[in-house]
């Protein structure tokens, strides 16, 4: 079983009800933030004293208060994470369930399991942490589950994020192709760009280029 394991969670009520599943588990150390800046720091500290996490659970969604946050969202968290940790353990605990953006969290961010919060959400937590101790498998709540099928699986890559991105930044099709050259990221040519944006107005229902920032924005995706 997992030795140690930090929950990120700003709500405290559920933070006691994740650390009481965990300590039905026999877990030794459970450690909890409530702000993802210091979620991430906790990771990093423990790695420099060889005493690191073995596992994440995270929400997506942080309230803001009066401590000024560089990472405002669980997904951003998670992003960073994976950046320096490609083998720790990553729970969602959320109860988001748009289907883009939990297909990001399993296809760009590669997390071990998604448990949506419910009246069974902690029992489900419990059952997705014995999965992924015990194997490489994933877990996902029955409830989101339909958000991986192939019908409405959909590529959204961080290049098409960078792109809306860019979109709500005011920049020109132009002016986004010379961006993506000095990333040296591809395709780059405007009429590429003006395609893959048609089709995410398409997939997407938007009306025009407002429209699919406003919707990105509602998604969570930016």
């Amino acid at each position: 079983m997992f030795q140690k394991v930090l929950i990120a969670e700003d709500m405290d009520f559920i933070n006691n009800g994740i650390k009481s599943q965990l300590s039905d588990l026999g877990i030794p150390e459970i450690e909890y933030v409530q702000h993802c800046d210091e979620a991430l720091l906790k990771l990093k500290s423990a790695k420099l004293n060889n005493k690191p996490f073995d596992l994440l659970i995270s929400d997506l969604s942080f309230e803001e208060d009066s401590v000024k946050q560089k990472i405002t969202s669980g997904d951003q968290l998670i992003k960073e994470v994976r950046k320096e940790f490609s083998n720790l353990k990553i729970v969602v605990f959320s109860v988001e369930d748009k289907p883009y953006r939990i297909q990001t969290l399993f296809n760009e961010h590669t997390i071990n399991a998604y448990v949506w919060k419910s009246r069974e959400g902690l029992r489900e937590l419990k059952k997705a942490i014995h999965l992924i101790e015990r194997s490489n498998s994933t877990y996902i709540s029955p409830q989101v589950a339909n958000s991986l099928t192939k019908s409405n699986a959909i590529e959204i890559s961080e290049y098409d994020i960078f792109l809306i991105e860019c979109l709500s930044k005011g920049y020109l099709q132009e002016e986004i192709s010379a961006i993506l050259k000095e990333k040296d990221w591809s395709p780059t040519s405007v009429s590429a760009i003006e395609k893959r944006l048609k089709f995410l107005k398409e997939h997407f229902n938007a009306n025009n280029p407002a429209h699919l920032i406003s919707i990105t924005k509602d998604l969570g995706l930016i």
